[in-house]
């Protein structure tokens, strides 16, 4: 499920300032698509996208002030739709008076910034997508291990939170513990955040919710990751089955996004802390074109060419 946003958040996470309707922050935003009125400064309003934010910046602008005043007065009260979250004035621009009395009729707040058009849409959309992408729930953690997102998951109780801690004593980042809530960024990429009621939280069995951020300090927390792989903790069982080489193409399927998946048996006596690190610096190793797999098949590949000469 998506997120449930409002022009406040808006305003808090962008660089905007409140021109006027402070009040009317409130206003819901349910899309990320953001549009620039060209065509609606025209009169033209048979595609017009009311449910968006709605930017104006010097093209829009310096075509208002070609227009007369009952023009521009009709225009923006079309414009100023019950849907309409929120008007954006780029690049130091000015709203006409009659654009500025309109929002105040409806109701619609107006906000401003210096930075150009390009600028804001870019930094508006990834804001938006972001907060509206639809989210899966994981039961997990995650952890910035050396930049890499690490999800780790596993049954109920075999360590995942222990090992999380262990991981921040040795420099790493908690991001989410216990629940890990996903959103797509595009076609090959997730992020994960902890929820808001858990954020800088951990739960430890037999010592109880413990404030990372408090006991560790602001280096020891992220407030999200793009998630690079999983790595599943199985409880070791006899006769299991277990990939020695690392050369399993194993992943698991979140939203629309296959993740590389690694499974780590858990034994007495292992140091889960030490593997997993170990594993992310494999897995980054590999993105950079050095597979110690292929390195060793090449090795034995010779070997055995040279005993058959």
């Amino acid at each position: 499920m998506a997120k449930k946003i409002t022009v406040k958040d808006l305003l808090d996470n962008t660089r905007l300032t409140v021109v006027t309707g402070g009040e009317y922050l409130d206003r819901p935003i349910t899309t990320e698509n953001i549009s620039r009125p060209g065509l609606e400064m025209t009169g033209y309003f048979n595609y017009y996208a009311a449910e968006r934010v709605q930017l104006m910046g010097i093209t829009e602008t310096s075509f208002a002030q070609r227009m007369s005043h009952e023009e521009k007065l009709l225009v923006a009260r079309k414009m100023m739709s019950a849907e309409t979250p929120v008007f954006v004035v780029s690049t130091g621009r000015q709203l006409p008076e009659e654009f500025m009395q309109a929002a105040n009729e409806a109701q619609i707040p107006v906000l401003a910034t210096e930075l150009t058009s390009s600028r804001i849409l870019s930094n508006m959309t990834y804001f938006l997508s972001g907060q509206l992408a639809e989210r899966q729930s994981v039961h997990g953690v995650l952890v910035d291990i050396f930049g890499l997102g690490v999800l780790i998951t596993g049954d109920s109780g075999v360590g995942k939170s222990e090992t999380a801690l262990e991981l921040i004593q040795r420099g790493h980042r908690l991001i989410a513990d216990d629940r890990v809530d996903i959103y797509q960024q595009d076609e090959e990429r997730l992020v994960g955040e902890a929820p808001a009621i858990l954020k800088n939280l951990m739960e430890l069995r037999g010592v109880g919710i413990i404030d990372v951020l408090n006991l560790f300090g602001a280096g020891a927390v992220r407030n999200h990751a793009t998630i690079s792989f999983n790595l599943h903790l199985a409880k070791w069982e006899d006769g299991q089955v277990v990939d020695r080489l690392g050369n399993g193409e194993d992943s698991i399927r979140i939203l629309d996004v296959d993740l590389p998946r690694l499974v780590l048996p858990v034994q007495t006596g292992r140091n889960l802390a030490i593997l997993i690190e170990t594993a992310a610096k494999n897995f980054r190793a590999k993105q950079m074109g050095f597979d110690a797999t292929e390195t060793f098949n090449s090795h034995l590949n010779s070997l055995i060419t040279e005993n058959s000469n």
